[in-house]
């Protein structure tokens, strides 16, 4: 299905009596996964109370064209580039000729100038100011600049009368809103993600791990959201902040990990295994801190559960991508692990490069799968995960 994830929708409000369903249009929005702002002209602030959508939205309420405390007093052109999508609802007659005509002598009308982004109007008025010809003219004067509109709906009025003019409801304008953007590659699939290290503790303040800081898990999170997937992390402890639209499950040991997962599993229909698992940990955690006293002291250690070949090896797995975090032979060793582990996918890179990998901001990998290997040069974190999940993509829909 269509979404907003990640996008940030401005909501401009003019002055009729459907700016009352602007509240809902908020929450509309946000529930298709939208971050969103509003502007309220000052008629709209006679029917609507900009602390009402402020408290909707989370965010301040713009009101003036001429703000001092808004970057220097270019608060519409922030405002202008913040957004990725516009929408206008409720739009008044009054609203639709100044915008017709260019004008820029309110912050909304200076705004619906200034942005690039897609403009979505939503007309409502009186069935007669509907009806006149020139609100028909203003109107094809928009819909010619690229203009997109939704409605008016039909039925009674506020003034009495019964005809079109009405707004159409929120739910349909968010609906319409998001069919503006693309459907993303992994529309509708589910994807459970790991990603950072794991603790494997020795006695209550001690623990064996790795450097792993979690940045290409989160980032694949990321990727995953963009593309459309309803994404679940689950997650040991990292620093990064949890994406937004993502599921965050926060684990300690693998074995908290793989519970994590198996809990999921069934639920999902991509399973991305990004995070650097222990491969092992203490036979047995002291329950009380060890003491410093012996120049040596031996610990045995046990192999912990192999998360990705269990999940790959599940009784109906989902298409499964692994991680090869290597330091010689980095290929011949993946694609080793990618047939014994029979997995779909696996992702190499070479963590003894200290520019690259465990920590950095960029790294560089080369995707295999069955039928053919990708080698995605060095690049941001960000950058590589929007790669990763096109091939993913390409290869479940293969």
């Amino acid at each position: 299905m269509a979404h907003l994830f990640n996008r940030n929708v401005l909501l401009g409000v003019s002055g009729g009596i459907a700016a009352y369903k602007s509240a809902e249009l908020i929450r509309q929005l946000q529930t298709q996964g939208a971050r969103v702002r509003v502007i309220m002209t000052r008629g709209a602030q006679e029917f609507i109370t900009p602390l009402t959508l402020q408290a909707l939205s989370g965010n301040p309420v713009h009101t003036e064209l001429l703000d001092a405390e808004a970057e220097q007093g270019m608060g519409h052109i922030e405002l202008a580039r913040w957004a990725d999508l516009l929408v206008i609802a409720p739009a008044t007659a009054d609203l639709i000729a100044r915008l017709a005509n260019g004008r820029a002598d309110d912050l909304l009308a200076t705004v619906s100038l200034a942005t690039a982004a897609p403009v979505l109007v939503a007309p409502a008025m009186n069935q007669q100011m509907w009806a006149d010809p020139a609100t028909g003219a203003n109107l094809e004067t928009l819909s010619g600049r690229g203009v997109q509109l939704i409605g008016p709906a039909s039925g009674e009025q506020a003034c009495g009368d019964v005809g079109p003019g009405r707004m159409e409801e929120p739910e349909t304008i968010a609906s319409a809103a998001a069919s503006l953007f693309e459907r993303g590659i992994l529309a509708g699939k589910r994807v459970l993600i790991t990603a950072g290290p794991t603790r494997e503790a020795l006695d209550p303040v001690r623990y064996i791990s790795n450097h792993s800081s979690g940045k290409m898990g989160y980032a694949l999170a990321r990727a995953a959201v963009e593309a459309g997937a309803s994404t679940v992390l689950v997650s040991g402890p990292v620093a990064e902040q949890t994406p937004d639209h993502v599921e965050r499950v926060s684990v300690q040991s693998a074995q908290e990990m793989l519970q994590a997962c198996l809990d999921r599993v069934n639920d999902c229909d991509i399973f991305i295994a990004c995070a650097a698992v222990a491969d092992y940990r203490p036979a047995q955690a002291q329950q009380q801190k060890i003491k410093k006293g012996a120049q040596q002291v031996s610990l045995e250690l046990e192999r912990n559960p192999d998360i990705v070949a269990t999940i790959a090896a599940s009784e109906s797995p989902p298409f499964t991508v692994g991680f090869a975090a290597e330091t010689n032979d980095v290929l011949a060793y993946a694609r080793d692990k990618m047939q014994r582990k029979s997995l779909n996918m696996i992702v190499a890179n070479d963590v003894s490069d200290r520019d690259i990998g465990f920590n950095s901001d960029e790294n560089e990998v080369t995707v295999l799968w069955q039928d053919g290997e990708q080698a995605l040069e060095r690049a941001s974190k960000t950058v590589l995960a929007r790669r990763i999940v096109d091939l993913l993509a390409s290869a479940l829909a293969g």
